[in-house]
Formats: structure tokens, C-alpha cells, sequence
């Protein structure tokens, strides 16, 4: 395709409401018309509810369904291998070696796992801007906002006992509030070893044809009995074939298709680069602390798991952002909207100048922006300056009206911080001190070493000598000091004399000045012209456009498909005799001695992952892949290299969501680790 088609191409998605496979759409926001015009499928309302209360979102970022009727969820394994990492020790290596329980009193429960259920999504837009006068600048606006926000989530909580989230779509446009059933009793029942379901390493990541076995069987309980779940999405053994139609139900993170060009060129040229290189830092020194013997290569193999993946997804995004053609079509279709609104005159008085106030803002964050990030957590890279500043803050804020704290520590966040904040999930000094020592170089070399905030930090000595003195002298790995300076919130934490705990009280009032800047002259701009661009965009295109991604609960819809790259066909689906063909016996290429004893017992042709047309993103991980009648036929892992710049433009024509096939992890399960029960199980939620 030559560039001027391609670029035409491009401007006609970019302005369009959204095609059928392109999407995430809420599940009150479904394009209904479009789904049965495309693929003659019309949901009904009953298999709508079973999709959305069959799934799941897990607290620490991905999503997952369930898939039995007594209360077993699949995710993926790197969703779980917080959970995984956190059962292990030294003598008991899960991640390396895998897990299963074949009885429920064998199931281990993870120590800080939350995951919630959307039972129930209302329209809350009035209530939110009731308090909204039009003479108020746009930080008081956002303020009004806010502390209606915090006044509906408590209402909600008080009277429904359920998670209460007021959701904000449209950047700022419509604000949704989603409620949850929330489960914090979460066991693990099953794991490959990390050699299976991380099976090609970072070479293969964000690449297919794919080998992996990325799947872990999680089961939710409550008050000690195992929960009957509100909807079950069953696997379906005959799994799927190419072309046919797909549904995805999960939990996307975040998208920036609705982003100015002002926004886009803040992204490509600032904040990208920015996290590339503080996760790089990070990456770098944690390698070296892995090679470094002992259990060390244990202890910071997760952390540098998620460290790396990020940095192949950010430099998949950026490469998109510095992509002229795709940067040019989305300028175009700003372009084009902007034309429509000037040429009328009420839109043009109401909205017209809401692109040049956002840019303003850019310009404006570009003057604070790393130390406002480097203070306010980046350049304190350890889990006890996270434990440290939420007790800190914890007592500065609970005295406050519920609607005037910060919102981390409204009383409808507090049950989620507290299950984090007294986890007894083990913390690595050594690895804790690796951490520290490199953000502080980060913040050293970043900002300056005249800089005010690293003189008042490391003075004269070097960034590991101060990140030794601070890990080594906190007794923040006790919980038991952790809830005595919690229970005390109007004065332990605050005059403790904890070296970590005095770190962050001489940081807060500059941490909290950065904060309030940026929430009243970026974020609050944002907000405002955000929400006109969107009013905008809907007088223009009507109101069957999707939001973008938000962490909530969405569906998106497409089919198994092959693509060609490089005039080559890419197929659709992989098998497990592909696995054994490409295991070298090397890093990252090997393959557990279970497996390989099982190999004759395997069957080859078993189809193992595939791939499908439908709009992911990051949070999308252990989502469903469903028929049309809401059976599971693979499980979301991953997306290739060619869907990252889908998080600012979507185009099916190469970039495909990947799984594994439902087809394959039975196999697997059946013949290769002998999980009898756990397949008996499966099977029989299928009948």
C-alpha cells in the first residue's frame, strides 16, 4: 500500500466512531447494530449479564474469568506470579518450578490478592457536575468534582457494602459508577513453571508465532467456603477455528486514542522517553543483582519480568508515536473535527478553544514534569517508601472530611490499602537496597546534583550508601510496626523516628506542593476541555463512540485471523509440536523435564495459541477469548509487536491479540502434569 493510500486510509479510522473490530465498549455502551450487521450477532441480555459477571479483575492489574462453578478463576500465569512469587522461598521455588494442588486443602492463599466483580454500572454524570458553576475556574471545577466523586462512592459503599467506583469516560465527558463485588480470600490451585508459560523469553515477547503456556487457576472463597460464582464461562474443549467470530471480556488499562495532538506530542517526546530510561535504570541494575548468586536470581525475577515487559511495550508505543504517517493521520482527524466545530457557530462559542487551552497545559507540565514524577514515587524505587508515605499520609488525611482526603484514602479505598499496606508478603532487603540505590541515581543524575531535593536527600554521600542506611534501619518489614503506626493515624506515623518514616515526612510538603501544581494547571485543564472536546466529538459523530480504556470492565469483538509480514503468511493458530521443534535446550528455549517426558503422550496437532483481530491492551492479560455463545476458547496473553501502536490508533491488518488455546492448556494439564482433578473439574463445568 503506498503512503497517501495508507495515510487516507488511516484518517478515515481515525475519524470514524469506531468500526465493529475496533473498540472497547463498555458493556452499557455496546454497538449492538453494528455486531449484527457484521457478524449476525446479537447478544442476549442474559448472555451479556453471564459475560460481565463471569468476569474478573485482579488488583494487581490484569483480568481473568470464571470458569467452574465452584468459584475457579483462569488468569494468566504473569498475573499471578505476584501472588506465585510472593508463596515462594527459598526451599519452595513456585515459579520456577510450578504449583498444583490437587485437593482444595493443598491451595495456598495469596497474601494480598483482591479481585473484584462488576455486578451493577449507573449513569452518575448530573450528580458528579450538580456542584459544576460555570463561572468556576477549572481547578475548582475539578475540586467540585472530586469531592462529589468521593460523596457518591461513600454513599454507594454505605448502602450496597459492595467496591464503589465512579468511573470517568470521555476524558471527563460522562462519568459512569461501577460496582463491584469485591474477594480478597484468592488460593492458588495451579502454575506452569515460569520456562512454560514465559516459553521464548523476551526475545518471543510481544512476537508470533507464540509457544507459551501463560495460565494460572486462582479459587475464590469467602468466609472459608469456596464462592459460588454469579456467572461461569465454561471452556469450550472444542476450542475455535479461523474465522471464527471472537469476544473478548477483560479489564484494558488505559488507550490514548482521545488524546489532543498537543497530548501525543507530550507522550512521544517527554513522558515515553522519560519512563524508557528510568525503567532501563531499573532493568539494568536489577540483572546485575541477579547474577549476583544465591537466591538473588529467585528474588528479582519477577520484579524484572514486569521491567522488561514494560520496556518492550513502551518502545513498541513510542515507535508507533514517531511513526509520521500514523502522528499525521491523527493531526488530520484533529484537524477535521476542528473544522466541523468552527463551522458552527455554537459548538465554535462552547468548544472551540479547548484544543489550544490543553496544549497550554503541556507546555506548562513540561516545566515540573520529572520532579514532579521523581518525587512522587519514581525516584524512590523500593516497597517501603510505598508502605512509608501511605502510613504517612494515612495520618494526615483520615482526620480530614471524606470528601476533602486525597482520594487513595477515602474510606471506600481504605479496605483495598490496608489489605496492601499489612500484606505479609515477604520484602528483600538486598533486593529492597539494589532499588533504592538506582532510583536515587536516577533522581541524582535526572535532576541535578545542586538540585535542592537531592542535596536535602543524599547530601554528600553516595545513593547507595544512603539507600543502605535507610533499608537496613527501617523496621517497616515488621507488619506488626506497620499497624501500630497505622493505628495511631494522628501521631505515631507522623513523629516516628524510622529512618524511612523521617525520609518521607521531609519530602511530603514538597511531593504534595508538585502534586496539587499538576492536578490544578495540567490535570484540571484536561478535565475541562477534555469534556468539552468529547461533547465535541459527539454533536459531530453521535454518540457511538467508545471511551478509551480505563481499567473497567469492556467487551471487544473480532475473529481468529492469519496476516502477512513480510509477504509471509503468519497462521493463525501454533501447536505443540511447534513447541517441541523450537526448544533448544537454552535459555529461554527449554522446556521443563515433565514436559519433555510427556512429549510422546502429547498430542502434536493440539492447536496451543492463536491469535485474533480484537482491540486489546495491557490489563487485557487473562482475558477470555469467547464464542458467540460465551463458551472460553483461548485466554488473552499477550499482543504482537504490530498492536502497540494500537493504543493510539487501531488497525486490524496486522496487529492481532494472542492466546493460548483452551485446546492446549487441557493437553497440557491432561497428559504433561497430570492435573486429574483440575481437569475433571474444567470438563464437567462444560456438560
Amino acid at each position: 500500500m503506498s503512503s497517501p493510500r495508507l495515510l487516507s486510509v488511516l484518517l478515515v479510522l481515525c475519524a470514524l466512531p469506531g468500526l465493529a473490530d475496533e473498540g472497547m465498549w463498555p458493556y452499557n455502551r455496546l454497538p449492538l447494530g453494528e455486531l449484527d450487521a457484521k457478524y449476525k450477532f446479537d447478544p442476549s441480555p442474559e448472555l451479556i449479564a453471564a459475560m460481565q459477571h463471569g468476569s474478573v479483575r485482579l488488583n494487581n492489574g490484569g483480568s481473568g474469568s470464571f470458569v467452574t462453578p465452584d468459584g475457579l478463576v483462569m488468569t494468566n500465569h504473569h498475573v499471578a506470579s505476584d501472588c506465585i512469587r510472593k508463596l515462594s522461598s527459598e526451599g519452595k521455588d513456585y515459579i520456577a518450578d510450578g504449583f498444583y494442588a490437587p485437593t482444595r486443602a493443598r491451595e495456598l492463599k495469596c497474601p494480598d490478592l483482591e479481585l473484584n466483580v462488576l455486578m451493577e454500572i449507573e449513569p452518575v454524570t448530573d450528580s458528579v457536575n450538580r456542584k459544576v458553576m460555570a463561572e468556576m475556574s477549572d481547578a475548582e471545577r475539578l475540586e467540585a468534582q472530586k469531592a462529589a466523586t468521593a460523596q457518591i462512592e461513600k454513599d454507594c459503599r454505605d448502602s450496597t457494602l459492595m467496591r464503589c467506583d465512579v468511573v470517568n469516560l470521555y476524558q471527563g465527558g460522562v462519568f459512569d459508577l461501577y460496582k463491584y463485588k469485591r474477594y480478597t480470600d484468592v488460593r492458588l490451585v495451579f502454575a506452569p513453571e515460569f520456562s512454560m508459560a514465559y516459553f521464548g523469553g523476551d526475545p518471543d515477547n510481544f512476537t508470533y508465532p507464540r509457544y507459551c503456556l501463560d495460565v494460572s487457576f486462582l479459587r475464590v472463597y469467602d468466609k472459608g467456603q469456596v464462592v459460588t460464582p454469579p456467572a461461569v464461562l465454561p471452556l469450550e474443549p472444542k476450542g475455535a477455528a479461523e474465522g471464527d467470530m471472537t469476544v473478548v471480556s477483560g479489564h484494558p488499562g488505559s488507550t490514548e486514542r482521545q488524546l489532543t495532538e498537543s497530548q501525543l506530542q507530550f507522550e512521544r517526546d517527554r513522558r515515553m522517553p522519560f519512563m524508557l530510561e528510568w525503567l532501563r535504570a531499573m532493568a539494568d541494575a536489577l540483572q546485575v543483582y541477579g547474577r549476583s548468586g544465591g537466591d538473588a536470581s529467585r528474588r528479582a525475577r519477577d520484579e524484572l519480568f514486569r521491567i522488561d515487559n514494560s520496556i518492550k511495550a513502551y518502545t513498541g508505543q513510542l515507535a508507533g508515536l514517531r511513526d509520521p504517517e500514523l502522528f499525521a493521520a491523527k493531526a488530520a482527524a484533529e484537524a477535521s473535527l476542528r473544522k466541523k466545530v468552527a463551522a458552527d457557530e455554537k459548538l465554535q462559542s462552547e468548544y472551540g478553544g479547548a484544543w489550544d487551552e490543553i496544549a497550554k497545559a503541556q507546555r506548562v507540565k513540561k516545566d515540573f514534569y520529572d520532579e514532579y514524577r521523581l518525587l512522587d514515587g519514581l525516584g524512590f524505587f523500593t516497597r517501603y517508601f510505598t508502605i512509608a508515605r501511605h502510613l504517612y499520609r494515612m495520618a494526615e488525611e483520615l482526620p480530614k472530611p471524606n470528601d476533602e482526603r486525597l482520594p487513595e484514602y477515602r474510606d471506600t479505598a481504605l479496605e483495598s490499602l490496608e489489605q496492601q499496606l499489612y500484606s505479609p508478603a515477604p520484602i528483600y532487603p538486598d533486593v529492597e537496597i539494589v532499588k533504592l540505590a538506582r532510583s536515587l541515581s536516577f533522581l541524582r543524575d535526572r535532576l541535578g546534583p545542586n538540585h535542592p531535593d537531592v542535596q536535602q536527600i543524599l547530601g554528600s554521600r553516595t545513593p547507595l550508601a544512603v539507600a543502605q542506611q535507610l533499608i537496613e534501619g527501617t523496621k517497616l518489614a515488621d507488619v506488626d510496626f506497620r499497624k501500630q503506626l497505622g493505628a495511631d493515624k494522628a501521631a505515631a506515623a507522623k513523629t516516628s523516628d524510622d529512618p524511612m518514616m523521617r525520609l518521607v515526612a521531609s519530602l511530603d510538603e514538597r511531593a504534595r506542593a508538585l502534586r496539587k501544581r499538576y492536578e490544578d494547571e495540567v490535570e484540571a485543564v484536561e478535565s475541562a476541555n477534555g469534556a468539552h472536546i468529547a461533547r465535541a466529538r459527539f454533536a459531530v459523530y453521535g454518540d457511538k463512540v467508545y471511551p478509551d480504556a480505563t481499567f473497567t470492565l469492556r467487551l471487544s469483538f473480532g475473529v481468529i485471523k492469519a496476516y502477512l509480514e513480510q509477504r509471509r503468511r503468519i497462521p493463525a493458530f501454533t501447536d505443540i509440536a511447534g513447541l517441541f521443534a523450537k526448544a533448544t535446550g537454552q535459555d529461554p528455549y527449554i522446556l521443563p523435564k515433565r514436559v519433555l517426558a510427556a512429549e510422546k503422550r502429547l498430542k502434536g496437532d493440539t492447536p496451543y495459541n492463536l491469535v485474533s483481530t480484537n482491540d486489546i491492551t495491557g490489563g487485557n492479560s487473562g482475558s477470555p477469548l469467547l464464542n458467540r455463545d460465551g463458551r472460553v476458547v483461548g485466554l488473552i496473553f499477550d499482543g504482537n509487536i504490530q498492536s502497540l501502536p494500537n493504543d493510539f490508533l487501531y488497525s486490524e491488518k496486522q496487529a492481532r491479540a494472542v492466546s493460548v488455546d483452551v485446546r492446549g492448556i487441557l493437553e497440557m494439564l491432561r497428559n504433561a502434569y497430570k492435573a486429574t482433578a483440575l481437569v475433571r473439574e474444567l470438563e464437567a463445568a462444560g456438560k
